[in-house]
């Protein structure tokens, strides 16, 4: 079994999207705006350049995500925290820093009993992130 993560975006799937291709140093696989379904599929005007479904690899999952029309828009991004660890202190310490610019900070990157470096933060689109350096436990 394969689990990715799918998250919905209030309009700024394509700014988020290409914000995460840059902070992870990986390239977005798919991109489908809503003007690209097939004809017969009822696009709402405001939503034609939209993102229907986007993809891209981080580490070993496949982050999804699309705008949501706003008739269906549900509550904010809440109650989960994507979890990213490295062994390399200096690449955790960039992550961290391109995750939270612009966002806010739960907990500073510092050591911890679980790991030698952890902190948590969510970004400017209000996605909540872990980053660490995996400790002997993980």
């Amino acid at each position: 079994m394969k689990t990715d993560l799918h998250l919905h975006f209030d309009g700024n799937c394509t700014e988020a999207f290409a914000f995460y291709e840059k902070t992870f140093n990986s390239e977005i696989a798919m991109c489908m705006k809503y003007s690209d379904a097939p004809a017969g599929n009822p696009v709402p005007p405001d939503m034609a350049d939209k993102v229907m479904h986007a993809s891209l690899p981080i580490g070993t999952i496949l982050l999804m995500g699309c705008d949501v029309p706003k008739d269906r828009c549900g509550l904010p991004l809440g109650g989960f925290q994507i979890s990213v660890s490295d062994a390399d202190e200096a690449e955790v310490k960039r992550l961290y820093a391109a995750l939270s610019d612009g966002g806010s900070v739960q907990m500073p990157l510092m050591p911890t009993f679980w790991s030698p470096l952890f902190g948590m933060c969510t970004d400017k689109f209000g996605v909540a992130w872990m980053v660490g350096v995996p400790g002997p436990q993980m």
